[in-house]
C-alpha cells in the first residue's frame, strides 16, 4: 500500500473511525484500525462485535492494499501532523511520513481483523444538523446504570413522516420529534429501535455538518445504522421494552408557570451550592414570582428569585437541581413553561410557544417531608 493524503482529512477520517475503538479490547486485532487504499480513495473501519466506524476521504493511491495498526496510536500521530501525509508499508511496517516527521508502526494481523457488519438498508434521510441537535437533548435523560440496559438506550420510533426519539431513566423522560423523509419502498410506514444512548450522541454529533444522513432501522440482524456523505456506523440494538410514556404526559393542568430560562438557571445553580448529595431544590410558585430554596435548617441554606408569569393555585415543588438544570438547558429557549397538575406528580417543561415536535421534558418532583 502506497499513497499520498492531506493530513486535516487523514486525521478527521481516522478520528472518526477510532470511535469504535473498545476502551479493553476483547481481542488484540479490535484494537487495530484497518485502513485500505483503493480506487482513489483510502478508507478506514474500527470495529468491537458491538459497534463499527466506517470513513473514507480522497487520497493519490500509488499502490493498493490493506494493512491494520493500533488504532489509538495512529489516531494521536495523525492529529499532530501538520503537512501532506505518505503511508506505504514496509513487509510488517506501516511508514508514515509528513514533511521531515516519520513514524514506523508495527501492523497487527489483517486476517484475524473480523469482517464489518452490513449496513441497514435504509429507512429514511433526515438533516444531519437537526439530528444530532434532537439526539442531544434527547440523550441526557438516558440512564446510566448498565445493569438497567433497556434504559440506557434512546428510543427511535418511526411513524409516516415523523421520527420521535424518547429516553428515560426513570426520573426524567424527554422526548422529541423532527420530520424526516421515510424510503417509500424499502421502509415499513412505522418501524422504531432501541439504541445505545452513548454512542448515538457520539455518532450524531460527528455527522452534524453532513446536509443529510441516512438511518437504517433495524432489520433481522438487529444493527442501526447511520451513513453520512463519506462515513458510515453501524450499533448493535438494545434488546428489551422500552417504557411506554404517552399516557406518562398529561393533557390537563391545574397550574402553569412561564420564566426566563437563564434567569432561573442562574438562580438554582447558585442555590443548589448548598444542595449536597440528593438534597433537591425548592420551588414556590405564585403570581409574579418563583422562589428558590436550597439546604436545610441544619446546614446551610439559600434563596433566591425570579419573576415568573403564573396561572393557577400557588404550589411549591421541589427538584433534584442536576435534573432541572438538564432540562432548562436541553430546552435552550429564552422561556421555559412549567405544567403542573399536582405539586407531588410529574411536572412538563416545555419551550414556551414551542410547536408540537419541540423537546418535551417531563420531571419526577422530589417528594417533601411534611
Amino acid at each position: 500500500m502506497k499513497l499520498t493524503i492531506d493530513h486535516g482529512q487523514l486525521a478527521d477520517t481516522v478520528a472518526f473511525a477510532a470511535r469504535a475503538l473498545p476502551s479493553r479490547p476483547p481481542a488484540p486485532v479490535l484494537a487495530g484500525l484497518k485502513l485500505t487504499a483503493t480506487d482513489g480513495q483510502l478508507s478506514v473501519a474500527g470495529f468491537d462485535y458491538e459497534a463499527s466506524a466506517y470513513a473514507s476521504a480522497a487520497a493519490d493511491v500509488a499502490d493498493e492494499g490493506s494493512v491494520l495498526v493500533s488504532g489509538r496510536l495512529l489516531s494521536d500521530i495523525t492529529r499532530v501532523l501538520k503537512h501532506d501525509v505518505q503511508l506505504s508499508t514496509d513487509g510488517v511496517r506501516l511508514v508514515v511520513e509528513s514533511g521531515a516527521t516519520r513514524f514506523t508502526l508495527h501492523t497487527l494481523t489483517l486476517e484475524e481483523y473480523p469482517t464489518l457488519p452490513t449496513t441497514p438498508a435504509a429507512s429514511g434521510t433526515v438533516s444531519g444538523k437537526e439530528f444530532a441537535a434532537v439526539v442531544s437533548q434527547v440523550a441526557l435523560a438516558a440512564g446510566r446504570d448498565d445493569t438497567l440496559p433497556v434504559l440506557t438506550g434512546v428510543h427511535i420510533t418511526a411513524d409516516g413522516d415523523t421520527l420521535t426519539l424518547s429516553a428515560t431513566d426513570r426520573y426524567r423522560f424527554a422526548v422529541r420529534s423532527l420530520p424526516w423523509e421515510r424510503m417509500t419502498t424499502d421502509s415499513p410506514a412505522s418501524a422504531e429501535a432501541l439504541v445505545p444512548a452513548k454512542q448515538l450522541l457520539d455518532t450524531a454529533k460527528a455527522l452534524a455538518d453532513d446536509h443529510e444522513i441516512t438511518v437504517g432501522l433495524p432489520g433481522e440482524q438487529g444493527t442501526f445504522g447511520l451513513t453520512g456523505e463519506r462515513s458510515r456506523t453501524t450499533t448493535r440494538a438494545l434488546d428489551g421494552d422500552f417504557p411506554p410514556y404517552k399516557a406518562l404526559f398529561p393533557t390537563e393542568f391545574s397550574a402553569q408557570a412561564t420564566v426566563k430560562t437563564a434567569a432561573l438557571a442562574e438562580a438554582v445553580k447558585r442555590v443548589a451550592l448548598v444542595a449536597t448529595g440528593n438534597t433537591p431544590v425548592r420551588l414556590a410558585f405564585e403570581p409574579g414570582t418563583v422562589t428558590i430554596e436550597g439546604g436545610t435548617s441544619d446546614d446551610a441554606q439559600a434563596v433566591d428569585r425570579a419573576d415568573v408569569d403564573f396561572t393557577g393555585e400557588p404550589l411549591t415543588v421541589a427538584f433534584n437541581p442536576t435534573y432541572l438544570l438538564d432540562g432548562l438547558n436541553a430546552i435552550g429557549a429564552d422561556a421555559t413553561k412549567f405544567s403542573f397538575t399536582t405539586a407531588d406528580k410529574p411536572a412538563v417543561l416545555h419551550s414556551d410557544g414551542a410547536p408540537e415536535e419541540a423537546l418535551r421534558y417531563l420531571l419526577m418532583p422530589v417528594r417533601l417531608s411534611g
